[in-house]
């Protein structure tokens, strides 16, 4: 009889591919517009000196939204949606090197952590470039330059963002850096985000499979039928997420700088953020990171997670307990 507190992963083998990569583009564009304000409240956050323009991220939030209004918070977001391009390689990486490792560790969390970890690698390497644009284009503000380059403002110098300043933020990157500049800031990604996700993804299993089955008996009536597995996984993502974010944001905050303001060395740039700000200069934008990793993170576990059942082969839908 099947174990009522088992969670059951579905593998890579267990889908239907059309399916889910169909569904997969889609679900990632919502997760996208819901998450993205937060993003560019925590990139500025991260690169401001100190407290010079905002206080937090409440702070940041009515700022924005006074000086520029809602577009102001999807500043490059265009250009962020060319990272889908790399989110569906992500979860395609993941899902193939967890099949593969599985010939060699039948353990859940070496297959996590390996899978993860070489997902980020890949993912890291088509995003950087468009990473860079974004943020710079994230740092736009109406009267004011807050990164490396400004866009055009219009003929009446109020600083509104002109059309084609996604081109006009290109050219200057390749003025200043050549084609190099598109991957300032490589390695701090490389060794923020991989961290990142081979830390996630243990942990979610660790939250989902071992945490949750230790529930008082008096509530272990709600499972699995009466409170199916996708709540205890919803619930078990943004723990996840929490905990690597506070294992990773000093290097993201270092990863960010390196990339906005165009510096070339990870330790000069850690050296000086310790010279302005102490410690608490590498948990800039934690709070940020976390409010917008908790909603991002229930909506790709649930995403996810859905996406998975709804691509399973037909043969299969029926045959457990998912």
């Amino acid at each position: 009889m099947e174990d009522k507190r088992n969670i059951q992963i579905i593998e890579w083998e267990h889908l239907d591919k059309k399916k889910f990569y169909v569904f997969g583009v889609a679900m990632t564009m919502m997760i996208r517009v819901s998450v993205y304000p937060f993003t560019l409240i925590r990139t500025r956050l991260q690169v401001q000196k100190g407290k010079s323009l905002y206080h937090g991220t409440f702070d940041a939030f009515i700022k924005i939204l006074r000086a520029d209004g809602v577009t102001g918070l999807y500043r490059g977001f265009l250009v962020n949606t060319f990272t889908l391009i790399s989110g569906q390689c992500y979860v395609t990486t993941y899902e193939l090197t967890r099949k593969f490792v599985a010939d060699y560790s039948q353990s859940n969390t070496v297959k996590s952590l390996v899978a993860g970890g070489s997902a980020s690698l890949v993912a890291q390497s088509i995003t950087v470039p468009i990473d860079v644009v974004s943020q710079h284009l994230m740092m736009q503000r109406k009267g004011e330059k807050m990164g490396r380059f400004q866009v055009r403002g219009n003929p009446e110098g109020q600083g509104v963002v002109a059309f084609g300043q996604t081109k006009d933020i290109i050219r200057q990157i390749l003025r200043a850096d050549g084609l190099r500049g598109f991957y300032r800031g490589y390695v701090a990604s490389l060794l923020t985000y991989i961290p990142n996700s081979a830390v996630w993804w243990p942990f979610y299993h660790f939250y989902a499979g071992i945490v949750f089955p230790w529930i008082p008996e008096q509530l272990s009536y709600l499972s699995p039928k009466e409170c199916p597995h996708i709540v205890f996984q919803a619930i078990s993502g943004p723990l996840a997420a929490a905990t690597a974010s506070i294992l990773t944001n000093p290097m993201d905050v270092i990863r960010t700088r390196v990339q906005v303001e165009g510096k070339n060395s990870i330790i000069l740039t850690f050296r000086q953020l310790m010279a302005e700000e102490g410690p608490w200069g590498l948990m800039k934008g934690l709070s940020a990171r976390i409010i917008s990793a908790t909603p991002s993170t229930i909506v790709i576990v649930v995403g996810y997670e859905s996406l998975k059942k709804l691509s399973l082969r037909p043969e299969l839908v029926d045959s457990r307990h998912w």
